[in-house]
């Protein structure tokens, strides 16, 4: 089975797990289902949970899955977080051990207790506030858990989270709807606020389409508030880009980009903390940029494990005038948790794909580029050998003799072609001596096909070791691209690229003195979507500028990657 269909499968699990979890109201629902799915996703032979008391310092509860009663009535009292257990109380980060018994924390196990060795414990955070773990240990067949596992792991609890907070607000409103009548209209909005939410989770737990999330996220948070319109706009890189509109606008404003620094969007992104607009000069002015007429909005981070990756923008209420009060945005915060964690889920699922995709495709070109040079380029250098034999006889007429040459010519054309295409396709240079060589390489052959100077300048201060593979194949076709572009659109008659590296991160800029364009009016024929795609999987930020007459510059941050093959320098390679 392919790494593709594994990937599949076990997000497949992981979007039945959410749903079920999503599933359930009340609290025992989810905790049983919870170990349940835990137990399955990752192989363990046990699953524990562990509540926090209201103090948090230490359990108040723990439930267990895979211990029957009598073993359970012999090991007697259960723990209350001392221990290797006691690490994960406060922790951020999943623990994952190889032998528990190792750890400097483990104080053994109590009389009639079954043998555990391996652990994976994963810590659960409603908003920020730890509620409790989930623990587990004795993974399958004597094997380790493994970073698959842990990924999966967190992600279900990520999951559990959002259904333990489902199932608190439901408590909450079961317990106020009897409480007092002049509650009745929070608890009716708040119970409209779960049914969506409860929705939105069931709808998207098994969903990966980013697109399709997205419209559902903002078909059900417009619903959500009442809202006349509702936006999501997500970062990428210094700009936030919007990814899916509902309700009455003005215009399409799909693909439009406002700056995430100067911008009140911006600044909600960056503080995590939504904002409620539209005193004084009105919601519309206080989001220049968006072309939105509105009096007035709520803006609200996207937020999933501690980074914001964009943000909701809904406007003008419809019920009961254009305002919207502390209960909308209480209720479109609450939505946000939900949306923040199905688009990173998707997100991830769509990144791997492209990934396994972007591997497929290089290891194509690298096929192709064996086979041609191997083969194709070989022949075409024998059948000149003998044309070069033919023209040194003094047989023949000069018809023959001059067809000869002329044949000669044609080959020795053929074969420059040839090789520059084996070039495009895989640069022998950037796997035997290096990024730096295998881009002057470049720079030069793009130079004589642009009829333009192309420089190439880096200061990557690394003492004779090479960048990590993927880093340099991540580098070479961004400037690959960024190259083609100059040579087909620009009309440009200089250009340069320039590396640094500052500490883990590469930066990266390709400019020129051509002809300039608008970046957010191409959607095609400049490569720009491959190049994004290629930074963001390396969780970098790319930047463009350009336009008029002052040409383009791409610059992009790189970081080095942590995995991956690292090659030695060859003593051929300089910077």
């Amino acid at each position: 089975m392919h790494a593709t269909d594994t990937d599949a499968a076990a997000q497949a699990r992981l979007a039945a797990a959410a749903r079920a979890l999503v599933g359930h109201l009340d609290l025992e629902g989810v905790i049983e289902v919870l170990l349940d799915a835990g137990r399955r996703l990752s192989g363990a032979g046990y699953a524990a949970l562990g509540i926090l008391s209201e103090r948090g310092d230490a359990l108040d509860r723990f439930v267990t899955l895979g211990i029957d009663d009598e073993t359970s009535a012999a090991i007697g009292a259960l723990p209350h977080g001392g221990g290797v257990l006691g690490e994960l109380i406060g922790a951020t980060a999943p623990l994952r051990l190889a032998e528990l018994g190792s750890h400097p924390s483990s104080c053994g196990f109590p009389p009639g207790h079954p043998p555990m060795r391996t652990f994976l414990g994963v810590p659960i955070r409603i908003r920020g506030v730890d509620w409790g773990s989930l623990y587990l240990t004795e993974k399958a067949g004597g094997a380790e858990f493994d970073a698959g596992d842990e990924e999966m792991i967190a992600a279900l609890a990520e999951w559990a989270a959002i259904a333990v907070e489902n199932a608190r607000l439901y408590e909450g409103l079961s317990r106020r709807r009897n409480e007092v009548e002049l509650k009745r209209d929070q608890a009716e909005s708040s119970a409209r606020a779960l049914a969506v939410m409860t929705d939105i989770a069931r709808s998207v737990g098994g969903e990966t389409d980013v697109d399709r999330i997205l419209g559902l996220i903002v078909d059900r948070g417009r619903s959500l508030v009442q809202a006349r319109a509702l936006l999501i706009m997500l970062a990428e890189g210094e700009e936030l880009v919007m990814a899916a509109t509902a309700g009455e606008l003005e215009a399409d404003l799909r693909g439009v980009r406002i700056p995430i620094a100067g911008t009140r969007p911006g600044e909600v992104l960056r503080s995590g903390r939504a904002e409620r607009l539209g005193d004084g000069e009105g919601a519309a002015g206080q989001l220049a940029g968006l072309g939105v007429a509105a009096e007035a909005a709520i803006v609200v981070p996207l937020t999933f494990r501690g980074t914001s990756s964009g943000v909701l923008l809904a406007f003008d209420r419809e019920a009961e005038g254009p305002r919207f009060g502390v209960e909308d945005e209480r209720l479109l915060r609450s939505f946000a948790a939900s949306a923040a964690t199905a688009v990173a889920t998707a997100r991830s699922v769509e990144a791997e794909r492209l990934r396994h995709s972007l591997e497929a495709a290089e290891q194509e070109r690298k096929h192709w580029a064996r086979e041609l040079h191997d083969e194709t380029l070989q022949a075409l250098g024998g059948l000149r050998m003998l044309h070069a034999a033919a023209l040194r006889e003094d047989a023949g007429s000069a018809e023959v003799r001059r067809a000869l040459a002329e044949g000669a010519e044609l080959i020795d054309a053929e074969i420059d072609n040839l090789s520059a295409l084996i070039a495009e396709l895989r640069p022998a240079a950037l796997d035997e001596i290096g990024l730096v060589p295998a881009l002057r390489t470049l720079a030069e052959r793009k130079g004589r096909e642009g009829g333009l100077r192309i420089e190439v300048s880096a200061d990557l201060q690394d003492g004779g070791e090479r960048l990590p593979a993927e880093t340099e194949n991540v580098i070479y076709r961004l400037v690959q691209e960024a190259l083609n572009n100059v040579v087909k659109h620009a009309g440009a008659t200089r250009a340069e690229a320039v590396l640094r590296r500052v500490g883990n991160v590469v930066e990266v800029s390709v400019a020129d003195d051509g002809r300039g364009f608008d970046p957010a009016a191409t959607s095609g024929g400049f490569g720009l979507t491959g190049m994004r795609e290629r930074v963001e999987l390396a969780a970098g930020t790319l930047r463009i500028e350009s336009g008029g007459d002052r040409g383009t510059k791409i610059s992009a941050s790189i970081p080095m990657a942590v995995a991956g093959p690292h090659r030695p320098r060859s003593p051929l390679s300089s910077t």
